[in-house]
């Protein structure tokens, strides 16, 4: 019998039936879980913040990427002239 460790919930998966890495999402919270270990059987909850963390990240190096582009055209378009 497996809990989700946010809301304490009875997950309906076999101790047996689960992988190390494998998500699985709790029906009363609808958090997601990694299974981070087997025996005894550890869940841990993935972080919505992690994520937004990470896709601010991805849209800062975005930002940065776009931002060389730029600079790289003005410098062609100045020797040009």
């Amino acid at each position: 019998m497996l809990k989700c460790p946010e809301c304490a919930a009875v997950l309906d998966v076999d101790e047996d039936e689960v992988e190390e890495g494998e998500i699985l999402n709790c029906p009363e919270c609808e958090v997601e879980l990694e299974v981070v270990q087997i025996n005894p059987v550890h869940l841990n909850v993935i972080s919505d913040e992690t994520d937004a963390e990470e896709d601010e990240e991805e849209s800062e190096e975005g930002i940065d990427e776009k931002k060389k582009e730029e600079e790289e055209e003005q410098a062609e378009d100045e020797d040009e002239e």
